[in-house]
């Protein structure tokens, strides 16, 4: 393997990108769009839930419940619908999501210290979000209930009764349960397979479709010295990439990696390679930019986002897909950047992760010697 003519292959790469002006909005803007857009759009957290009420009792307790209610930062209340009938059209036109009713006679039911129910109306149209809005009105209700018995026992002169079991609960790694904060990161991993694969895996296919691979066959070049040339530019690119990510993630989001930065760049490298080795296979099976474009999102972008573990959990995929997440190589490295990110963890817990995507990239750049010695190379 000469350096010489890797380096002459990669300068020949340079050129030609700096010709494909496509190929250079792909590597960069198309990133920094992505962050942006995934930053800003993609929210797991629920908040600010647009909730109704329709108050048949207007007494002061309820009244005051009203404003416990609207005080929070989990719901806003946008409408005051009379009738109950009206309350439930906010919700079939899904102009809220809740819906609270409060009876005839609810204040003076509690003020006897009779059993007074509200009727709490959800739309359930989409799972996750109300269940987070059930338990948020069932923590709600519960911590009213019990500023309702203190002020009753202060009332009696009796001492306010303390539950048996107490939980303390701390929350690590995330302490704000902001989900920007593993989102931020995970979108690294999208963009340099994007960049990465993508790119790549137009490289060989082009040689085919220009007519310059006989050329190609015809020089003094080896496989190998082929693969490193024409991956060597694209792998400053990526990291090029990686870099502002970050620095973007950290400016307009506040994410802030907690562990080693030498850490990061290593993987980003292991991880960078792997997406360039696994493009060129691409290219050189497919020998077409379109095909190639389409194998490349197929078999890259579309399994790093489903499933990597970034937005949907792989604890709760059926079995035979959380085998095939294994086979993802974006599922070891935001398990790498999530560990670099939240959970300040060091080479010492994360190297199984290291050395899963270093033996994928042996194992993809032996296919590549593969297909292209039987291209004559």
């Amino acid at each position: 393997m000469k350096a010489r003519t890797m380096v002459a292959i990669a300068h020949k790469e340079y050129l030609h990108l700096l010709r494909d002006y496509r190929s250079l909005y792909l590597a960069f803007a198309l990133p920094l769009l992505l962050i942006l857009l995934f930053g800003y759009a993609l929210s797991l957290d629920v908040d600010h839930i647009p909730t109704v009420v329709t108050d048949h009792d207007n007494g002061p307790l309820s009244r005051d419940l009203i404003r416990h209610l609207n005080a929070t930062s989990y719901f806003d209340i946008i409408a005051f619908p009379r009738e109950t009938r009206q309350a439930v059209e906010y919700l079939d036109r899904n102009q809220a999501l809740l819906g609270v009713v409060v009876p005839a006679g609810w204040s003076a039911d509690l003020l006897a210290d009779r059993q007074s129910p509200l009727q709490i109306l959800i739309d359930g149209s989409d799972p996750n979000t109300a269940g987070l809005t059930q338990s948020y009105m069932q923590a709600f209700v519960s911590q009213y209930n019990s500023q309702r018995l203190n002020d009753y026992l202060n009332r009696q002169g009796a001492a306010p009764i303390l539950p048996p079991v107490e939980g303390r609960i701390r929350v690590w790694f995330n302490e704000d349960l902001e989900s920007r904060n593993f989102i931020v990161p995970g979108i690294i991993a999208i963009i340099i397979m994007i960049v990465g694969a993508m790119i790549t895996s137009l490289v060989i296919a082009r040689e085919y479709e220009n007519g310059t691979m006989e050329t190609l066959r015809a020089l003094p070049v080896t496989g190998i010295e082929l693969f490193m040339g024409k991956a060597l530019p694209y792998f400053v690119i990526c990291l090029i990439d990686v870099l502002v990510s970050v620095l973007t993630g950290q400016i307009l989001f506040g994410v802030v990696i907690k562990s080693g930065f030498w850490l990061l760049v290593l993987a980003s490298a292991i991880y960078i390679m792997v997406a360039l080795a696994l493009g060129l296979f691409i290219s050189v099976v497919t020998k077409s930019q379109l095909v190639a474009n389409q194998v490349a999102i197929l078999t890259t972008y579309l399994p790093s986002l489903l499933l990597s573990d970034f937005v949907f959990p792989v604890i709760n995929m059926p079995w035979v897909l959380q085998q095939v997440t294994r086979l993802v190589p974006a599922t070891y490295f935001i398990d790498i950047l999530n560990g670099l990110y939240l959970r300040n963890l060091g080479m010492g817990n994360l190297w199984p992760s290291y050395l899963v995507l270093t033996g994928m990239f042996a194992a993809l750049v032996g296919l590549n010697l593969v297909a292209m010695r039987r291209e004559g190379l």
